[in-house]
């Protein structure tokens, strides 16, 4: 995978303030804020270079106020590292190609893989199956 790398000007030129925040210096959206994504076939992808994280399929509602999966389209693509700030450790997911923080990822989603991809929705970009909108 190649990466796509910018310069914080270049990030600041196409993010809005609360997607630089999030994206570029590891922050978090207020919960319940992107509830409005669709419910339908689809890929959601990175809002920093477009690459494909999550099939809608995986979607589902944890009750958390951030869009959930429980597993990413390819796992080369979702990074993961470790977060240790507000006196927690948890395990931060980020896109392997443009280094954009996504959210966390926890032990405690549905089947079949355990895991809930907790990810703030101001990272994400909507691409439906048809390929008609985003």
């Amino acid at each position: 995978m190649e990466k796509l790398l910018k310069s914080e000007a270049e990030w600041r030129a196409e993010l809005d303030d609360l997607a630089f925040r999030v994206m570029r210096e590891h922050g978090t959206e207020r919960a319940f804020t992107h509830d409005d994504f669709p419910k339908e076939p689809g890929v959601f992808r990175c809002r920093g270079c477009g690459a494909p994280l999550f099939d809608a399929a995986t979607k589902f509602d944890s009750g958390t106020g951030w869009p959930s999966f429980y597993a990413p389209v390819d796992d080369e693509i979702v990074g993961e590292s470790e977060d240790r700030s507000w006196f927690m450790r948890r395990t931060e997911v980020h896109c392997n190609r443009c280094e954009s923080h996504l959210g966390h990822v926890f032990p405690d989603g549905p089947a079949p893989t355990g895991l809930r991809y907790c990810i703030n929705g101001v990272a994400l970009t909507f691409e439906p199956e048809d390929g008609a909108g985003g």
